[in-house]
């Protein structure tokens, strides 16, 4: 009886998971020959476990990632100019809370947009928040923001996010608007949160595909100034063979060809 009250009890205090947990050491007898302390010690581990959990797919759902990418699900074997040691670094999400910027270039095909999203769902896991935004629709949004009235309002709700990933930058140049939108963009996260961003052009164009050279300047300084660089090349991958034996993808989702 006095069980039963304290795991209704602990339903009450919102404690879900440590009720059930309760439940289940009341119903299997190897947990008997536990002391006091070491069973209290595993309903904790218990509730912070699940709390963490349901923390990070609160996280994924509201990131929008464009794929439910893992950097344990990587291809490594496809010859893109890919460095293991360097991604799995960058899977522990210390440059998430360095404030720092991930840039990843290459061609269709490459993966560009599924490392980016595997760096974002590693940063989740270990805490932070991200968005994702594919460029040309981001630039759209703030024009749209800036007719509405609500452009103030857009960019402080990005600004408070500690990742932002921006997919797919430069497909076109951008007109003076537009990179005035963009360096608003990278101003309010330069030093303050990280950012993830993706392009097919090699960063030594980018000043010349944005129409304003001052803005231009300003923008690429803010955003290249503290930042790890990926620069993936080869073949598609989407025209690739069947890979070989080898360490690839684990049990997840496949990566992503894009």
């Amino acid at each position: 009886m006095l069980t039963s009250a304290t795991i209704d009890g602990l339903k009450a205090l919102r404690l879900h998971a440590m009720a059930a947990a309760l439940a289940e050491q009341n119903e299997q007898a190897g947990y008997a020959g536990l002391g006091f302390d070491e069973r209290l010690g595993l309903l904790v581990d218990r509730e912070l476990t699940d709390r963490a959990s349901r923390r990070i797919q609160r996280s994924l759902k509201t990131a929008r990632l464009r794929t439910p990418a893992a950097v344990e699900d990587i291809d490594f074997r496809h010859p893109r100019g890919l460095d293991r040691a360097q991604i799995l670094d960058l899977a522990q999400a210390h440059w998430a809370s360095n404030r720092r910027a991930i840039v990843i270039t290459g061609p269709t095909g490459s993966g560009k947009t599924y490392l980016a999203c595997a760096l974002a769902h590693a940063a989740i896991r270990n805490g932070h928040t991200a968005l994702y935004q594919r460029a040309p629709r981001m630039l759209d949004e703030l024009a749209i923001a800036r007719g509405d009235g609500r452009l103030a309002r857009l960019l402080a709700s990005w600004a408070r996010i500690s990742v932002l990933v921006i997919d797919d930058l430069l497909l076109r140049p951008l007109t003076s608007e537009q990179a005035a939108d963009l360096l608003e963009v990278i101003e309010d996260r330069a030093g303050l949160r990280a950012t993830i961003v993706t392009s097919q052009l090699p960063v030594a164009m980018w000043h010349q595909a944005i129409a304003d050279p001052t803005i231009a300047d300003a923008a690429l300084d803010r955003l290249l100034g503290s930042t790890d660089r990926i620069e993936l090349t080869g073949e598609s991958m989407r025209r690739a063979p069947a890979a070989g034996p080898g360490p690839g993808p684990g049990p997840g989702q496949p990566e992503d060809r894009s």
